[in-house]
Parts: C-alpha cells; sequence; structure tokens
C-alpha cells in the first residue's frame, strides 16, 4: 500500500487506536502523535496506546491522546514497529488484529493487514507527513512531533540516511511555525550532569579494533551507578562514539536486569551493513542502524556481537 492508499485508507475507517514500540523512539512517539491529532483533525476518534516506558523528554508529545481503559478500537494502526516482537506488553492483545502498520524498516515482517512501507525514507515521520498531505490536514500541533520524529531519526540531520526528502518534509514542518529551535536544542543540544559523567566513563572503557575504525563500548550497569544515570540519561548514546574521529563502525551494548543486553550498532553501511550484523544474533533494523538483544554480561555480549562484525566485515559485498 503507498502512502496515498494509506490516506484514503484512514479517510474511510474510525475508532483509531496508534500503537507504538517499545523502548519508544522520537520517531514511533512523534509519528504517533502526529499521526492522532491529523485523524482528530478530520473528525476522528483517534488515541494512542498508553506507552510502558517512554522517557520523560518523550511522554509529553503524547499528552491528551492516551486511550482510556475502557477504549474499544474499530481500526488499529502501527506507527514505526517493524515486527510484533516490538510491541510493548500493552499492545499484545491487539498483535493479531493491526489493520495499518506504516513503516520504514527494511526489515518490516508485514505483521499487519496492510502495510504501507517506505525503507529509503530516514524516518517513519517522513511517510506520516505525506499523508498528513494527502489527507489535507497539517497545522503547528501536528507539524511539532512529526519533526521530532524526522528530527530524531536522523540525528538532527547529520546522519547518512539524511536525503533531500528528509530536508523537504521538514521544511514544511517548520514552515507550520513550530519551535524548531528549541525542540532541537532539547533533544541534541541538551545533557544531564549524569549523562555527561557516563560520556566520560564510555570513554574509559571503550574499546578500539579494525585500526581504529571500529569502536565498541560495554556499559555496564555499575557504569550506569557510578555515574548516577538512569535510562532517562542514555537517550541516543549509542550516537557517542561515532564522534571520534577515524571510527566508522560502533556497538553500543547496555546491560540490563536479568541478564538481558541490549545492542546497538550504527555503521557506514556502504562498508558494514549493520542489519546484516545484527540479524547474526536475532536482531535487525537499518543498513546503517540495527540492534539486537543477548542474554549474558556485558563482557559477553560485548565479544559476541564484535564477532558478529568481524564475520560481516569478511563478506565480499554488504548489500
Amino acid at each position: 500500500m503507498n502512502y496515498q492508499e494509506a490516506a484514503e485508507f484512514l479517510k474511510i475507517h474510525d475508532n483509531y487506536l496508534i500503537l507504538t514500540h517499545k523502548r519508544p523512539d522520537g520517531d514511533t512517539i512523534g509519528c504517533a502523535a502526529g499521526l492522532c491529532r491529523a485523524l482528530r483533525t478530520l473528525g476522528k476518534t483517534a488515541y494512542v496506546l498508553p506507552s510502558l516506558d517512554a522517557t520523560t523528554l518523550l511522554a509529553g508529545y503524547l499528552d491528551g491522546l492516551a486511550a482510556p481503559d475502557d477504549f474499544t478500537p474499530d481500526t488499529v494502526v502501527s506507527t514505526d514497529v517493524a515486527t510484533v516482537n516490538l510491541l510493548p506488553d500493552n499492545a499484545l492483545p491487539f498483535k493479531d488484529r493491526i489493520d495499518l502498520a506504516i513503516d520504514h524498516h527494511p526489515s518490516q515482517e508485514f505483521f499487519a493487514k496492510e502495510t504501507c512501507l517506505e525503507a529509503d525514507k530516514a524516518a517513519c515521520g517522513e511517510i506520516i507527513w505525506k499523508i498528513c498531505q494527502e489527507l489535507g490536514v497539517m497545522d503547528g500541533d501536528i507539524a511539532t512531533p512529526l519533526y521530532v520524529a524526522i528530527a530524531t531519526d536522523c540525528g538532527c540531520f547529520v546522519y547518512g540516511n539524511t536525503t533531500p526528502h528528509t530536508h523537504r518534509a521538514a521544511a514544511a514542518l517548520m514552515e507550520q511555525g513550530i519551535p524548531f529551535q528549541a525542540l532541537n536544542k532539547r533533544h541534541f543540544r541538551t545533557k544531564s550532569v549524569a549523562r555527561m559523567k557516563l560520556e566520560s566513563l564510555i570513554l574509559q572503557h571503550m574499546h578500539l579494533y579494525h585500526n581504529g575504525t571500529v569502536a565498541t563500548v560495554p556499559i555496564s550497569l555499575g557504569m550506569m551507578a557510578e555515574a548516577g544515570a538512569t535510562s532517562e540519561d542514555t537517550d541516543d548514546v549509542a550516537a557517542f562514539l561515532g564522534q571520534i574521529e577515524g571510527v566508522l563502525h560502533t556497538a553500543t551494548i547496555r546491560e540490563h536486569e536479568g541478564g538481558e543486553c541490549r545492542i546497538s550498532v550504527r555503521t557506514r553501511a556502504d562498508l558494514l551493513n549493520a542489519t546484516k550484523v545484527c540479524a547474526r544474533l536475532g536482531g535487525g533494523g537499518h543498513k546503517a542502524a540495527s540492534g539486537c538483544t543477548v542474554k549474558g554480561t556485558a563482557a559477553e555480549a560485548e565479544r559476541a556481537i564484535l564477532a558478529a562484525i568481524d564475520e560481516q566485515l569478511t563478506q565480499a559485498t554488504q548489500d
């Protein structure tokens, strides 16, 4: 289904429940909020399923949009969700009745009845923007979360996934009079003291391989405690190692309670396919940014992802 067909679908249905993915980022939250407000502008009944683990930084975009406990939807839509495995626990009752999935991940598993997929887009927010154009609805309340969706998924327009279309979408949203300067400062130029301490520890514990082109770091529970950091302080921490001169590929390993580690891989996609690296450990995502979850200590997870990187680097092609 293309974005025009998705817009037609949205016009003829009603009583919407919009789903985001667990450990939500700015793209899934921004898309859900923007789409929900757009549907309401059309006179539709629309809610977002409450996010169980949204950070304070992002939760505010869903204010006034949360579905009441007794809401029974007729139409279920997911935004920026590539697989049902990414649905939070409170979304699992709806996993077999998702009517439309709007997504930009090449690893999309087509779990919904209908799917609007544009894998060449840097952010799912770009697709929602196109759908809103087709629907003929846009204002500052819709544009603000969509701008956050786009800006956060392309690192404020510096990641390699940024395209001319990304800039055109962002420019159109800015024309709605949104506070883009404040949004960019909030999401990209403001850090807590705990985050700064954590970054210092990351530099102390990182490891460099392949002549300094591959950087890995295990962020243990002990490091988090030493920095006084919480999950609120780790937003986009996976991008930090990529700022080091000469580093092309990174793996950031976050240790969690229960013997689980979540790994974020960022690569220069023409030289190393992050999706294929993470697929070796049961994960997926984009060619330049992917993730996976493994059992074990942070050190064990680091060895596992480094082995996956080494194996993928030996492949003749990264396509």
